[in-house]
């Protein structure tokens, strides 16, 4: 590369890159993307092309997607959401239109082949996941991939008011280094997908997070609020309330609520040390 680029939102390797790249990075050459969707129910972001690469984040059914080349299985691509580059299994993207209409806000919820709750289901949905609707049968929404209950989802312009909220439903969901789904969180995937449900913007990782979200506060622990963000080194937390955190965290294996003193001493003795930064949106 001819300047420093964050890798992780920069689509460009040695032998390809985003033609919007030329002059900023070295190619074999550069290439528009193509507009693509995730069609599978949630679709794994590894950093190579291999199901033994470490899981980066997740994108769920109804992303958008940029792919700039595909190979043995693999497309080259970035994520529109929040700009992610990786690698997704081809088999998990479609076509990118039609755009989604509505979202799920249910933790999780199922897909029916008829709107009958008694029949065998496809798979799961899980929050935030982006649903193409075609019409109406009785309590459920047709989508091309069959039918979802209907009070499980919402227009996409229908936003949670309190972001905080959808986190305090997670709790207890089982961590995941790279997850951003209802089976399993890390600390930045919760931040971003609770915030991607009342409608706001969010880098996906914790660093990007604290350069970018909201203000920054004083390294004070006196008059937090409930929303506030807390930060260190690779890790962030949301209050619930002035004393209280939550985050998807290893110590508990899952996203759990406990006293903010209790999470700040434990931490500083582990390799994230100290808290770094205090947002507020």
């Amino acid at each position: 590369m001819t300047e420093s680029l964050d890798p992780r939102l920069t689509p460009a390797r040695p032998d390809i890159a985003d033609i919007r790249l030329r002059g900023r990075v070295i190619a074999e050459r550069f290439v528009a993307a193509t507009p693509r969707r995730v069609v599978t129910p949630a679709a794994p972001l590894r950093r190579a092309p291999s199901p033994e690469a470490g899981l980066d984040t997740e994108a769920l059914l109804g992303d958008a997607v940029d792919v700039y080349a595909e190979r043995d299985g693999f497309a080259f691509v970035q994520l529109v959401r929040d700009g992610y580059v990786g690698y997704l299994p081809v088999e998990c993207l479609g076509a990118a239109e039609p755009e989604p209409t509505y979202r799920v806000t249910a933790l999780r919820t199922f897909l029916y082949p008829e709107p009958d709750l008694k029949r065998p289901v496809h798979g799961h949905l899980s929050l935030g996941a982006r649903l193409v609707v075609s019409g109406e049968a009785g309590a459920y929404l047709e989508t091309p991939g069959g039918y979802v209950y209907a009070s499980h989802c919402a227009p996409l312009a229908q936003h949670e008011p309190d972001y905080v909220a959808t986190a305090e439903r997670l709790n207890g969901i089982p961590y995941l280094w790279g997850g951003r789904t209802s089976l399993g969180l890390d600390c930045s995937g919760l931040v971003q997908l609770c915030l991607d449900a009342a409608g706001l913007p969010c880098p996906r990782d914790a660093d990007m997070q604290e350069r970018s979200l909201g203000q920054a506060l004083p390294l004070t622990f006196e008059g937090l609020r409930r929303g506030d963000f807390v930060f260190w080194r690779g890790h962030v937390g949301l209050m619930r309330d002035p004393e209280t955190l939550i985050h998807a965290n290893g110590h508990h294996m899952a996203v759990a609520v406990e006293p903010l003193a209790g999470a700040v001493a434990r931490i500083r003795e582990n390799s994230f040390g100290a808290v770094t930064g205090i947002r507020r949106r």
